[in-house]
């Protein structure tokens, strides 16, 4: 018997300071059987801290030539290609060539990741945005990740503040260079 995705359903009212967005969001995030809590939760934030008119998830695992987020204009011409995770330098240098923008968001160790892509040949690797979220930030949000939740977020400085269940949960995102 196959497995099927798990619904998520998140209300979010969203304050970036950063970038001046400031947005009420519901959003429907299915989770893949194979995905792990972190990963789904660095997707989301992801999204959040990416979001602009045109953003949306992909089709999932079952289209891999797909980027994990996209933001497309209203002619369908991909714009931002983002990556949650490890991708590999074949993925990056697919996106970068693809779209105006690539970025990935790590919840794992940057480290690994910047020396996995070491000497990788991609395209435009000077212009390839890397962030890496604080892995306990993540577990924290993780910790508290329900079916149905209503959350604010507020970015500021590169700092996330997530209010939730009448707590915060605060994490900072870090910016890395190929």
């Amino acid at each position: 018997m196959a497995l099927t995705a798990t619904i998520y359903n998140f209300e979010i009212d969203l304050a970036d300071a950063d970038r001046g967005v400031y947005e009420t969001l519901a959003l429907r995030v299915a989770q893949h059987p194979s995905e792990s809590e972190e990963y789904l939760v660095a997707r989301l934030l992801a999204y959040c801290l990416e979001y602009a008119e045109g953003i949306a998830f992909s089709s999932g695992l079952s289209d891999p030539d797909e980027p994990t987020l996209a933001v497309r204009d209203l002619t369908g011409a991909l714009h931002v290609w983002i990556e949650i995770g490890s991708p590999d330098a074949a993925r990056l240098h697919k996106a970068s060539k693809a779209a105006k923008r690539a970025v990935v968001y790590t919840h794992k160790d940057p480290a690994q990741l910047l020396k996995q892509l070491e000497g990788a040949r991609v395209h435009r690797a000077e212009d390839v945005e890397i962030y890496s979220l604080d892995r306990t930030f993540i577990a924290a949000l993780v910790a508290k990740l329900e079916r149905r939740m209503s959350m604010s977020i507020s970015v500021a400085d590169q700092h996330v503040l997530v209010a939730l269940d009448g707590g915060v949960i605060e994490g900072d995102i870090t910016r890395h260079r190929l």
